[in-house]
């Protein structure tokens, strides 16, 4: 995401910082139980809640890339209760030049958005507010969290039935109803956004080869942190809000690492008849590793397990229903005689 050069020096204090890292996964192996993943090599988990009469499950697969820092992607997967609504707060943090922004923001996010005292009744403004509010959190704190950043895509389950999706940056969010896959959230593009980007004094680099780069370097228009790229990027999060019915069997979310190499409906389609959610993030990840992704990878599968097993189980009627028909149809054309 981040195009750089390292230095002698550089390359010095990274040994340092995979070192501090390995102690960090070691340290925090009890909330990666409790479903927050930290920076170790590889990770998986899974979930469950009864809401509002469903059950509703989660499973979660980070796999390191081949790139030689350590492991920058965190994730949220967790239910607590807020005001009596029954809520499941999910989350990707894609993290660049360094773990410590996206570990501040699998801390201190959810909080901020649920601090929020209009959350619940200007639920858009409220996250807004509160993506910029931790933003500004992460920049005063620079001296410690160093010159990285982050992108986000973060959701709010609610009851069961409504689906909040915030993000910034690359990271994604696919919705699957009846089979069709929906992306609930906008990869913000420095391509997309060149105007706005140059309006701020800002330029985006073209370089033959390489992806668009905010000056240069950064291959997002919106990120967290980044604080030597602020005054040409922002933390201003695209908000989403779709209704949970009867139609809908799961939700995907992911870091780029999946998304450059399989297409939302790919990702849905791929998934749709595993028996769990913790075995289709597996399958995901592991997939995008097979069609050669390098990157970081972290990936949430959420479920809705009524929904989910009917359309299974349409999906292996359909194929009983196919051989039934293909064998009637060889008798016909070539009869056993």
């Amino acid at each position: 995401m981040y195009l750089i050069v390292l230095s002698s020096a550089e390359k010095c204090n990274m040994a340092i910082q995979k070192s501090r890292t390995r102690k960090f996964a070691l340290l925090h192996s009890d909330e990666v139980k409790a479903g927050f993943a930290g920076s170790s090599a590889s990770d998986t988990g899974k979930g469950k809640s009864k809401m509002s009469g469903s059950q509703v499950t989660h499973g979660f697969h980070l796999i390191k890339g081949k790139s030689n820092h350590p492991m920058e992607d965190y994730l949220v997967a967790q239910y607590k209760q807020v005001n009596e609504y029954d809520l499941g707060l999910f989350a990707i943090f894609d993290g660049h030049l360094g773990h410590d922004v996206p570990d501040y923001l699998q801390s201190h996010l959810f909080n901020n958005i649920l601090n929020e005292p209009d959350f619940w009744t200007e639920t858009e403004t409220a996250i807004k507010r509160a993506y910029r509010v931790t933003d500004q959190e992460i920049l005063d704190k620079a001296v410690d969290l160093g010159r990285g950043g982050s992108t986000a895509v973060t959701a709010i389950l609610i009851d069961g039935q409504k689906l909040v999706v915030a993000n910034v940056g690359d990271s994604r969010a696919v919705i699957c109803k009846n089979g069709m896959a929906k992306q609930l959230s906008v990869d913000h593009e420095p391509s997309k956004e060149q105007k706005k980007i140059e309006s701020r004094g800002g330029f985006v680099s073209n370089i033959p080869g390489d992806v668009p780069r905010v000056d240069g370097l950064l291959a997002v228009a919106r990120a967290f942190g980044d604080k030597s790229l602020k005054r040409h990027l922002s933390s201003e999060p695209d908000v989403a809000v779709e209704t949970i019915d009867e139609h809908t069997e799961f939700f995907i979310m992911a870091s780029d690492g999946l998304w450059k190499v399989m297409s939302n409906q790919e990702a849905v389609d791929s998934i749709r008849n595993k028996k769990d959610a913790q075995s289709a993030a597996k399958h995901l990840t592991e997939e995008a590793v097979s069609r050669k992704s390098k990157d970081d990878i972290s990936c949430i599968v959420v479920s809705n397990d009524d929904n989910r097993q009917a359309s299974i189980s349409d999906i292996f009627l359909y194929k009983k229903n196919f051989m039934f028909l293909y064998a009637k149809i060889s008798d016909v054309f070539y009869p056993i005689v």
